[in-house]
């Protein structure tokens, strides 16, 4: 398997349990790693044939900003659900970092792999 990757995607959002949380957006980042086979679209030259990281990147930034949760746990679990069932890719690995959450923490966050069944 072949690994088409995003590197620190930022998303401007409302996310958080606590009432400060919700009173102005914040900065997470997300790293994804998708496992397909590229195989075609190199061969082809053809986009159509490929994961479009552009338009994986818009929908992560279209999710994260329109369904508003409070966990980020809940956030990538929805994420991995929407790449693996949108996009031609059997596995995704979804890092997402909140560094605003911990003041003395450079950034925290949460990371899954999910499989397609």
């Amino acid at each position: 398997m072949d690994k088409v990757y995003i590197s620190q995607l930022h998303v401007e959002t409302i996310i958080g349990v606590y009432d400060f949380e919700k009173e102005s957006k914040q900065s997470l980042y997300f790293d994804i790693e998708m496992l397909t086979d590229i195989s075609a679209a190199a061969q082809s030259d053809d986009i159509h044939l490929a994961v479009d990281y552009a338009k994986v990147s818009e929908r992560i930034s279209v999710h994260t900003t329109g369904q508003p949760v409070e966990l980020l746990e809940t956030l990538v679990e929805q994420l991995a659900e929407i790449i693996l069932n949108e996009f031609n890719v059997t596995q995704v690995m979804l890092r997402v970092s909140k560094p605003a959450a911990v003041p003395a923490a450079k950034t925290v966050g949460v990371e899954i792999t999910r499989v397609k069944h």
